[in-house]
């Protein structure tokens, strides 16, 4: 008769999320010189309570909404780990020891920017595996045992099923914005490349979402090991800094309420949400035809266009980029004003993640939503499941 495993126990870390130097963290210097070329002064509240718990090689649960500094949180410590064990054994080089799996290509894309940022003055190596792009340069990044990888689920099962690149020495695995890769569907390919790496017991696990459900916490069980627990602010609700607006503007008069929304603020980006591709791309060419700079990001453009609009969007070459929720993880853009909910979003997931692009890093912003007359009991409920303070 099989036996069933002892649940997995997971404590509430206590810490103390007062901002800190840098300097003061223990890290290398060649860590601190990259900090100080990306303009971080002193920590957020969860570095400040991260950065200890992945520095004592404990598997860590984090809860902490978009914009809070969380990639910085996991990377500084496990980078400052990595060095320390090259400096020990300077030929310790041919094998991944670190993978990070995020739900979008564009939240890869930002992880593998900070990573490189932060080890310019270091020799660790780094890829970004996701899909839409030829797979041979990753094939040959793989194969060489590249230090860091950052993939996306889907695209690394396909390197797998091809024996593609060697996972046997991980010692460290990160499962970032686990809520979106379960609403994504993505969470079977995680189990299966869970389960192709070393037992748990040989790696630290570190699983962060920006919401945590009971499926979440449910399925975290599944990849940690007495892994502490800490949360900063609500696991329900987006930002402080947000303040929530809502506009009973009828369907067919959305578009010509929202151009002229943004005429009103001729220099501030926007970020516009859109349940549908199609929908996306019509808004897009729309506002266009109406003299507003604006592109489309959604999953049926191609990297190379995806990768067009939204450093478009960050240049300031498009003030409007109309997404769907592609978007919603992984756009990490300074200065965002304001998100727009074209429609009402279906559930309270989906509006935290896409609200989460504006008020970043205790930066004000506001996010604003559309309601026909016929969305207005959805609206209700939405408002009710986020708790949010609505003005308008």
């Amino acid at each position: 008769m099989a036996v069933a495993p002892a649940p997995i126990t997971r404590t509430q870390a206590a810490y103390d999320p007062s901002p800190l130097a840098f300097e003061k963290l223990g890290l290398a210097t060649s860590l601190i010189e990259g900090v100080r070329v990306r303009g971080f002064n002193a920590t957020t509240p969860i570095q400040s309570a991260v950065i200890p718990i992945v520095m004592n090689g404990d598997d860590l649960i984090g809860c902490a909404a978009t914009g809070t500094g969380k990639t910085a949180a996991f990377l500084l410590p496990i980078l400052n780990r990595m060095l320390k064990s090259r400096e020990a054994d300077p030929e310790e080089r041919g094998y991944t020891r670190v993978l990070i799996l995020a739900p979008t290509r564009e939240l890869c894309v930002q992880i593998e920017d900070d990573v490189e940022g932060f080890t310019y003055h270091t020799d660790l190596t780094s890829i970004a595996v996701y899909g839409g792009v030829p797979m041979d340069p990753q094939e040959r990044a793989l194969k060489s045992g590249v230090d860091i990888v950052v993939a996306t689920p889907g695209r690394l099962m396909d390197h797998m099923r091809n024996k593609i690149g060697s996972f046997s020495k991980l010692d460290t695995l990160v499962l970032d914005e686990a809520d979106r890769m379960m609403d994504m569907g993505f969470w079977p390919d995680v189990r299966r490349i869970v389960q192709a790496l070393p037992d748990s017991a040989a790696r630290q696990t570190l699983l962060f979402s920006a919401t945590m459900p009971e499926e979440v916490m449910k399925l975290a069980d599944e990849v940690v090991r007495d892994a502490k627990y800490v949360q900063i602010g609500s696991t329900r609700g987006a930002a402080h800094t947000i303040t929530h607006a809502v506009e009973t503007v009828p369907a067919a008069e959305k578009t010509e309420w929202l151009a002229k929304f943004l005429r009103r603020r001729p220099t501030e980006p926007v970020l516009v949400f859109m349940r549908t591709k199609s929908g996306a791309e019509r808004l897009a060419r729309k506002l266009a035809s109406m003299g507003l700079r604006a592109a489309a990001l959604h999953a049926d453009r191609t990297q190379q266009q995806r990768t067009q609009a939204v450093e478009g969007f960050r240049s300031g070459t498009y003030r409007v980029l109309v997404a769907t929720d592609v978007a919603a993880r992984g756009l990490d853009i300074d200065g965002i004003t304001h998100v727009v909910n074209y429609e009402v979003p279906h559930n309270r997931e989906t509006y935290v993640h896409r609200v989460g692009r504006t008020g970043r890093a205790e930066a004000t912003g506001t996010a604003l939503t559309l309601a026909a007359p016929e969305e207005l009991r959805a609206l209700q409920a939405l408002q009710r499941s986020v708790g949010l303070e609505v003005q308008g």
